[in-house]
């Protein structure tokens, strides 16, 4: 790990920076985008996130997650309720299909070639549903792509963290959404009649909403995950611009993990050595996560004030008007602008933690009783 981080300094220096190395690496997944930005952004949502999730963790009425994570849903129900959540979202399936994979991703090999993939747990409804839902926003911005341009920045995407935009506001944005669920819940209940026959929706959806700390980045719910996203941010910096020692990032990581959510870590397994991004140098790319879920609160708040009734539409199962919307807004661009500047054109305002943690108080405050 030491030879690499070395080698990674120095592909920083070939880079060239202005300002700090870790810039040049960040540029390599957010182009135009610069370390210091990201620490003021992430700084202002990590002082009112954590006190949030400890209001969230310590609220009287808890979701009862059970319903989702330990019940039995039929993998072969599960992948017609995928698919058909998918395609009510847009996905054209005469151009795309779903195959299943160890770990879910989504990739294309062209115009009217789009592929997603998913895992299927019989035991866990949400690990596959709502990785089709996420894998569904990556392929429907490269399957709204301007054909015309492909092979040139018009028809390619802008960035990491607005790709990732995209996949997190139909997987969290709609799809956790209550309007979302008044329109799939009747169908997911005839899918699975003997697993929910004594759920109600609003106990369904507080499930699939269910708010824990845990361990794992890539099964972090909605509020704890880009706390998972900052930890590893704050020690990519102090690798890189402030020289910390391979042997320190273990200790390093578990009092950011404790601080942030309150965890103590028992293993490597469960801490430094869970992802795999550090072990081929790809050093920068994590903040492209959480950059994409602000992206997204942002895109998604201009959404609502352009088209109010959003949630009548999909709640009648219609997710064509935001769809629509976002070919207007993003899709249609390719690469015409910057990610930082993507978002002035479209809201008039610079990139904000606002309207995530606006999103975050809303609907957590109602569903927790807060």
């Amino acid at each position: 790990m030491g030879e690499l981080i070395e080698l990674t300094k120095q592909k920083a220096d070939y880079f060239g920076y202005d300002d700090k190395p870790y810039d040049a690496l960040l540029d390599e997944f957010e182009p135009g985008e610069k370390t210091e930005n990201v620490k003021q952004l992430f700084a202002g949502l990590r002082e009112e996130l954590v006190p949030f999730l400890q209001a969230i963790v310590n609220a009287p009425r808890q979701p009862d997650a059970s319903i989702v994570e330990d019940r039995h849903y039929p993998v072969d129900r599960q992948r017609i309720l995928g698919e058909m959540a998918s395609a009510a979202y847009g996905l054209d399936y005469a151009s795309a299909r779903l195959d299943v994979s160890t770990h879910p991703f989504s990739t294309n090999f062209g115009p009217g070639d789009q592929r997603i993939t998913t895992r299927f747990d019989p035991r866990n409804f949400g690990d596959s549903f709502f990785s089709v839902l996420h894998e569904t926003g990556h392929a429907l911005y490269e399957q709204n792509l301007p054909d015309e341009f492909f092979g040139l920045p018009r028809g390619d995407a802008v960035s990491l963290g607005i790709h990732e935009s995209q996949s997190r506001t139909w997987e969290n944005l709609v799809g956790r959404s209550r309007a979302f669920w008044q329109h799939f819940y009747p169908i997911t209940r005839q899918l699975f009649p003997q697993t929910l026959a004594d759920v109600s929706m609003e106990d369904f959806h507080f499930a699939v909403n269910a708010v824990k700390p845990g361990y794992i980045r890539v099964e972090a719910d909605e509020v704890t995950y880009n706390l998972h996203i900052m930890l590893r941010f704050e020690i990519e910096q102090a690798i890189i611009n402030e020289g910390l020692p391979v042997e320190e990032i273990p200790a390093a990581w578990n009092a950011l993990f404790k601080e942030y959510l309150g965890l103590d870590v028992p293993d490597d397994s469960l801490g430094v050595l869970q992802d795999i991004h550090w072990s081929f140098g790809a050093i920068g790319y994590f903040p492209t996560y959480a950059l994409g879920n602000l992206y997204g609160a942002q895109f998604f708040a201009q959404a609502r004030k352009e088209i109010p009734d959003l949630d009548v539409h999909f709640a009648a199962g219609n997710f064509e008007p935001l769809l629509n919307w976002l070919r207007e807004h993003i899709y249609q661009h390719g690469q015409r602008y910057r990610a930082h500047d993507l978002v002035q054109v479209i809201t008039g305002e610079p990139l904000s933690y606002k309207p995530l943690m606006s999103y975050l108080r809303n609907k957590y405050s109602d569903l927790y009783g807060l």
